[in-house]
């Protein structure tokens, strides 16, 4: 009786077996290299309708970062500067700049300035501006140091946003936070970073820092 399959078929099943697995692990691999946050976000600098400077107005001149983001303290959102905000200055100084154009017409038309969003958590997590910077966690944490972005140059996307991320600073909050009076000042060092962990760890059992690490902490 002659054979129905070849000879050489007899392998087949090893081959599909062997491409699956090395299919498989390309696929994983390349989505968790290039479907993470740190692959997809890091680096992510849109053009501005204003170029706004952080640098200039944080660094050099000192303002304080609720100036212009008002809410950060209050709510979850940190908010947006409205253009009676940079009007307040920009009346009397640079009053003429074709730069500030786009402020100008907001001022009076009543319309926002269409600022284009950098940062940007994921539709299903929770992330509540307040209660981090209430309980000593600065801005350039998450942002980075906006002070030495270069004038000229618009605000970048720097950190990852990623749940490893956000679970390294909620797994050892006291490695992490600052004196609240220090949140805003982005050249201030963490209390660790200054050999006084045992005030983190008062500031911490006094103002009843802790961070969820469980699943329904971030994800509602």
């Amino acid at each position: 009786m002659s054979k129905v399959f070849p000879q050489w078929s007899n392998v087949l099943p090893r081959q599909l077996v062997l491409f699956l697995l090395v299919f498989g692990g390309a696929v994983t691999a390349g989505v968790t290299y290039y479907f993470t946050p740190k692959y997809t976000r890091v680096g992510y600098a849109p053009v501005q309708p204003v170029p706004f400077s952080h640098a200039l107005h944080t660094g050099q001149l000192g303002l304080d970062c609720r100036y212009c983001h008002g809410a950060v303290d209050k709510s979850p959102h940190a908010s947006l500067p409205s253009a009676q905000t940079c009007m307040n200055c920009h009346s009397i100084v640079k009053k003429d700049s074709p730069l500030l154009v786009p402020v100008r017409v907001s001022y009076q038309s009543g319309e926002s300035v269409p600022w284009v969003r950098v940062h940007q958590a994921p539709d299903f997590v929770y992330f509540n501006h307040a209660v981090h910077v209430n309980r000593g966690v600065s801005c350039i944490e998450c942002h980075g140091n906006v002070t030495t972005v270069k004038e000229g140059e618009v605000i970048t996307h720097q950190k990852p946003f990623s749940m490893a991320f956000c679970l390294d600073c909620h797994r050892q909050p006291a490695s992490f936070i600052r004196e609240p009076k220090d949140v805003y000042n982005l050249n201030s060092p963490r209390l660790a970073e200054t050999n006084r962990a045992p005030e983190a760890a008062k500031f911490m059992e006094t103002w009843k820092v802790n961070p969820p690490q469980s699943c329904s902490g971030c994800h509602r």
